[in-house]
């Protein structure tokens, strides 16, 4: 396409026109060479810059994919691992407890005669052989052996002392011990299990059973594994080279204890050499396990066994993931490559086509470039129209479903919260049942007697308790019901009661104040005594009554308190104290507790929707999302803080409704 300049020009002359000076159309041969050097290094720097972000990002993907691979896997190899070595030790779990109790046992320990000693060597010997352990022996209370089950071989345990075994001080001290160690006899390692001898409800003794574990250095051998003890000693490995060598330094203190209790036999523990080059999410790492830049790599995930406080540690080797992560990074560079010269040469020959194509008259090509222009801009505008369209009616369709969405989150929530309810609507209705089954004997035996009057007014007691019972069961019915706005204002206090009814057996034990502020009286502070007050729940206070619907107002309140009640818990005492402050245009209830507080980190992201710090499976992070929502439906706010004096607060702020007191009927406390 020609310049610009050069198209007026011949429009010119095609019109009839002067030509435009020669001086318009010409530009000087240097820098025009100079603009097309710098514009072809661009392009030239550009196309590098490319192929490198692609070999990057391919490798990345590449290596990322890979290790997610390998993490897969080395999860499957640990849980399969780890369930045959904890099946392995529960299988003798219960196996110390039987040895205790049996009398052969308590015998030997009390009066430990020749006779005893070989009936228990006999006992155990045969113990031994049926259930396949390593060697199961019986300690006195002063550490020395006085049976076992060895006692025939050239290492047997009798007469040797233990009193420095911490599985001997567990069991002695009325626990069961679990201990991996090296035998100080047999200079064999193996998994203690101890427990205590009683006889008569006192301790007479120890038996223990030892397992060998050395079967776990067979285990899926292609890709090393590792078990440390809880002071990262590896006891247990694929790798024998690697026994009794530790992931980290040990304190000074934890190996004076290790080698006092002669736990691996006095044997030097040295750190493994390990280097981390990387850390993963999951506590996941890639380390070189060696030294120097030859050494192998290995993606190490650590898992937990429980108990004992054991580690599994997976090792899988990093190499064939870098050679596959190269591979594809080689087949991008060579395919980018190959995608940039076609796109070279379809230029040329484009180029070429345009080479062509500019004989022909500019007029006519002017007139076709402005007609396209117009139908251009005219489809655009067309389509921008068309898409507007569209955007409105996607921005009315999801707003529908949001309204539909935040209202399914509320019911939700109510769902959520039958389950707090559940104790104290038991506790509510297990009183009136059981006065019906008191009223209703009395009847019968009054009217056997022929006492009509009394029976009639058990009769109407049966009425009044069977109607109370209703009102319970249907207030249960409205909160599980959708909200529906049947009412626009609801009362502060009836609200309290209610819900102080629903929580009223998790509120058993803990301090609870309900206090009435006055803001608007006229007092310097108004938390001073003339405007401080405790709050009554048994008197109905017409004047505290909020723009709010009564339902959705009680499902805040059990939201905020039922968090209050899970903060104080451990607490001693546990206590909660709900504020209500009364202004001329807003009431405000603040539930505050005294437990740990709010962290800071927490604080700004507290009523995120499905954000939780309970664990697993005790709360979807819905709650307070949605009280706070139902408060700006309202009209009003939910803020949360920290309490000056410790402990968290949630300050729930309505808009006043101006009501006539008139006395109101409460279906949770009528009839108590």
């Amino acid at each position: 396409m020609k310049p610009a300049s050069a198209r007026s020009s011949e429009a010119s002359i095609a019109s009839g026109g002067d030509p435009l000076p020669p001086y318009a159309t010409m530009s000087d041969p240097h820098r025009s060479d100079f603009a097309n050097v710098t514009r072809r290094l661009l392009i030239l720097f550009a196309l590098a810059a490319g192929l490198a972000a692609a070999c990057w990002l391919t490798y990345s993907l590449a290596w990322k994919n890979g290790v997610d691979t390998l993490r897969r896997n080395a999860a499957v190899r640990a849980e399969r691992t780890a369930s045959a070595l904890k099946s392995t030790l529960e299988r003798y779990e219960s196996l110390p407890y039987l040895l205790a109790e049996h009398p052969i046992v308590q015998d030997v320990l009390i009066d430990p005669n020749p006779a005893n000693v070989e009936r228990a060597n006999l006992y155990l010997e045969d113990l031994n052989r049926h259930a396949r352990a390593t060697v199961t022996y019986i300690i006195s209370l002063d550490g020395y052996c006085v049976a076992a089950s060895n006692w025939r071989g050239p290492g047997s345990f009798v007469g040797a002392g233990y009193q420095f075994r911490p599985y001997f001080v567990d069991a002695v001290k009325g626990g069961v011990g679990r201990f991996f160690g090296i035998g100080t006899i047999s200079q064999a390692p193996g998994y203690y299990i101890s427990q205590p001898v009683r006889r008569d409800g006192k301790i007479v003794g120890v038996a223990v059973v030892k397992l060998d574990l050395e079967w776990f250095q067979g285990v899926d051998a292609s890709e090393p594994l590792v078990v440390t003890d809880d002071h990262g000693v590896i006891f247990l490995s694929s790798v024998p080279a690697w026994k009794y060598h530790t992931i980290r330094p040990l304190p000074g203190q934890i190996a004076d204890s290790i080698y006092q209790a002669r736990q691996y036999a006095q044997q030097p523990i040295e750190p493994l050499p390990v280097t981390v080059e990387r850390m993963l999410e999951g506590n996941a790492q890639i380390l070189r396990v060696g030294g120097g830049r030859s050494a192998p790599r290995y993606l190490a995930s650590r898992h937990g066994m429980g108990e004992p406080d054991w580690h599994l540690i997976t090792m899988s080797p990093v190499d064939p993931v870098d050679a596959d992560a190269r591979k594809a990074t080689i087949v991008t560079g060579f395919g980018y490559v190959s995608l940039v010269l076609l796109a070279f040469y379809w230029r040329m020959r484009r180029a070429r086509v345009r080479e062509m194509m500019r004989s022909r008259a500019l007029l006519q090509k002017a007139y076709a470039e402005l007609n396209q222009r117009v139908a251009e801009r005219t489809a655009d505008l067309s389509e921008a129209n068309e898409q507007l369209h569209k955007e409105v009616a996607e921005r009315t369709r999801a707003e529908q479903e949001l309204r539909a969405a935040h209202d399914e989150l509320i019911q939700t929530s109510k769902l959520a919260a039958l389950g707090q309810m559940a104790a104290g609507i038991t506790h509510e209705l297990n009183q009136p049942l059981a006065a019906l089954r008191s009223f209703s004997d009395n009847t019968r035996v009054l009217l056997e007697r022929g006492d009509q009057a009394s029976a009639r007014e058990n009769l109407e007691a049966i009425a009044v308790l069977t109607e109370r019972m209703g009102k319970i069961t249907n207030q249960l019915k409205l909160f599980v019901g959708r909200a529906r706005p049947r009412s626009a204002r609801a009362s502060i206090v009836r609200a309290l009661r209610n819900v102080v009814a629903l929580l009223q057996k998790r509120l058993q034990g803990v301090e609870l104040e309900f206090v009435l502020i006055d803001a608007a009286a006229d007092t310097v502070d108004a938390a001073a005594d003339g405007a401080r007050k405790p709050l009554n729940l048994a008197d109905d206070h017409p004047e505290l009554v909020a723009s709010c619907d009564d339902l959705r107002l009680e499902q805040v309140l059990i939201n905020l308190l039922g968090n209050a009640l899970d903060a104080t818990t451990g607490m001693s005492p546990p206590r909660i104290t709900i504020e209500v402050e009364a202004g001329d245009a807003n009431l405000s209830i603040a539930v505050g507790d005294n437990g740990p507080g709010i962290p800071d980190d927490v604080l700004p992201r507290l009523f995120e929707p499905f954000f939780t710090t309970k664990e697993m499976g005790q709360g979807l992070g819905l709650g307070l999302a949605i009280s706070s929502s139902i408060a700006r439906d309202c009209g009003g706010s939910l803020v949360a803080r920290n309490a000056p004096h410790g402990g968290a607060s949630f300050v729930l702020t309505l808009r006043r409704a101006r009501v006539q007191a008139s006395p109101s009927h409460d279906p949770l406390t009528a009839g108590s």
